[in-house]
């Protein structure tokens, strides 16, 4: 059987770990050959390593614009084109009370959640123009959708991610390209283990921690996000353009009733801004 992305080639920033290397699972599973881009290069070589298929590593920080065309030009020297541009690189960055943000805390965490996004669009554009096709898909959060649910430069940075794409998508459109908005919320990796119970490797203490007022009664999986990100790499969302698909389970929706904000403070979202985990 055919994977639905049989032959095509793919960048996924932030592809070493969490949402990103395992959309790099799925994408080779279904028949795409990949970039690893990471800021975490040995990681990143593990990964590209384990999934065979002519993957290969890049060490990438994605708030430089040209390690982010970097990226994109290693597609196209080894593998002869780029399809799939998943911008999904991130970090928790800058926490706490508004008049407690730094300047510098507040551009570090904008560079590296927001300006990447834009380099990665522009850059992947600069080579799928030509060839009339692709598909880029960008990484936001609940924490884009509504207020509440994230630190205050988080909300804003992903927020705007999804003003950016939304905004692209009718000019990148009849250029053949599709530009769309991935939102997980509640997905347990090791950044949100870390929030949920304090230890970035006891995903099964933080999956029933994040589960606890979902409306499945579970957190969400890496696995969950890489299936819609899949979908939205594949032909079978050829008419979807400028749609922001929220994975997460429902937990959004009910945010209000359960009152499960983020409290922008405590010790755990710092500790955890700290460890860059």
């Amino acid at each position: 059987m055919v994977g639905r992305l049989e032959g095509k080639v793919a960048v996924i920033t932030g592809g070493a770990s969490g949402i990103g290397e395992g959309a790099a699972r799925k994408f080779v599973a279904e028949g795409a050959r990949c970039v690893i881009a990471d800021l975490q290069l040995e990681l990143a070589q593990d990964v590209a390593a384990d999934l065979g298929n002519g993957c290969v590593a890049i060490g990438t920080d994605v708030a430089i614009e040209d390690q982010v065309s970097a990226a994109v030009d290693l597609a196209v020297e080894r593998f002869g084109q780029l399809d799939i541009m998943f911008n999904n690189a991130g970090i928790l960055g800058s926490v706490g009370p508004i008049a407690e943000i730094s300047a510098e805390g507040w551009h570090r965490t904008m560079d590296v959640l927001l300006s990447s996004v834009f380099f990665g669009i522009k850059h992947a554009t600069r080579v799928m123009s030509p060839k009339g096709s692709g598909v880029i898909i960008n990484t936001a959060s609940t924490a884009g959708v509504r207020a509440g649910l994230g630190p205050h430069v988080y909300t804003a940075a992903k927020h705007a991610v999804i003003g950016l794409s939304q905004s692209v998508a009718p000019e990148l459109g009849p250029k053949g390209i599709r530009c769309n908005v991935i939102c997980p919320g509640g997905t347990v990796t090791g950044l949100t283990a870390r929030l949920a119970v304090g230890d970035h490797n006891n995903l099964e203490a933080a999956t029933k921690v994040i589960g606890t007022n979902n409306p499945m009664g579970r957190g969400g999986r890496v696995e969950d996000i890489a299936n819609a990100v899949t979908f939205l790499a594949s032909d079978e969302a050829g008419f979807v353009n400028g749609a922001v698909f929220v994975v997460d389970g429902g937990g959004e929706v009910i945010a209000d009733r359960n009152g499960t904000f983020v409290d922008m403070g405590s010790i755990t979202v710092q500790e955890a801004a700290r460890t860059g985990i």
